[in-house]
């Protein structure tokens, strides 16, 4: 089992926990607000397990009908649990909207906040490992499971205060208010995690300091040729498809260019992991005079 596997396996039992933890907050108390929380607890659970799943298949190798492997089945992993965000949130508001009508008391509150209060710390924790070792991993499944733990902890933070507004005023239409502000942020959040997902599927560039980067190593390793020109780049998941045009003298040796690709190569391939580069050779009558300048 890999290591983004692990951690995968590891989201799901913890998700379990605090699921409990923020079911059981709720349970006891009658809170709509901490409902909300558990509600997108749901949620994590589910996203974790979609994560594992899309991350297992990612990891098969290369075959004759997915040549360029299988590393896009996590954004359609992180698409999936956008929507279920977007879905939870809905449930929310109309659980806030019916509860608003007809407010209720709460009962056992400072043990429903402790219970919510021991979920938040574990989440925040987790979030915090998960963010860092999706980026590591270059893992597009553990970065959205990630994200919507961090958005998961500003709910619940949020949520146990409207609790505590609640208990302290005997306002008890701040509880259902809350849960309703709440579920505003987590659809927020599901559409982030949605429209960065699908920017994946749809083949979007890096992000420019990638770009930036990937352009002047080009330039400072590619000596003895011109230019590079039509510099293209796509992600997915763990790679990064990188593509261009190489300007040589016309009179040079196709040895002679072939080292100057693999120097160009083994440059990029140190920055940068997962990448697959494809460089097509030019005599400099196919100079544009823009792009990428040799040094």
């Amino acid at each position: 089992m890999t290591a983004a596997s692990r951690i995968a396996t590891a989201s799901i039992g913890l998700g379990a926990l605090v699921l409990g933890l923020k079911t059981a907050a709720w349970w006891v108390t009658g809170s709509v607000a901490l409902y909300s929380d558990a509600l997108e607890s749901t949620v994590n659970v589910a996203g974790s397990a979609l994560a594992l799943l899309a991350i297992r298949f990612a990891e098969r190798p290369a075959d004759a009908n997915h040549p360029y492997g299988h590393d896009k089945a996590e954004f359609f992993a992180a698409v999936i649990e956008g929507a279920l965000i977007i879905v939870a949130a809905l449930s929310i508001l109309e659980h806030a909207w019916e509860a608003l009508r007809m407010p209720a008391p709460l009962a056992q509150p400072r043990l429903g906040v402790a219970l919510n209060l021991a979920a938040t710390v574990f989440n925040a924790l987790w979030a915090w490992v998960l963010l860092g070792r999706g980026r590591r991993l270059r893992s597009a499944a553990l970065r959205a499971d990630g994200r919507h733990l961090v958005s998961d902890v500003v709910t619940s933070v949020a949520i146990l205060a409207g609790v505590g507004l609640t208990v302290v005023t005997g306002r008890h239409e701040f509880d259902p208010a809350t849960a309703a502000l709440a579920a505003i942020y987590v659809l927020w959040s599901g559409l982030r995690v949605l429209a960065s997902s699908i920017g994946g599927l749809m083949d979007a560039a890096p992000a420019d300091d990638v770009v930036g980067r990937i352009r002047h190593l080009v330039s400072e390793t590619a000596a003895g040729a011109i230019e590079a020109h039509d510099l293209r780049m796509r992600s997915a998941g763990r790679l990064t498809f990188l593509e261009f045009h190489l300007v040589v003298p016309g009179a040079m040796s196709v040895a002679d260019a072939h080292l100057i690709c693999d120097r160009v190569e083994a440059a990029l391939k140190a920055d940068m992991q997962g990448l697959v580069i494809t460089i097509h050779v030019e005599p400099e009558g196919k100079a544009k005079h823009h792009g990428v300048l040799v040094l």
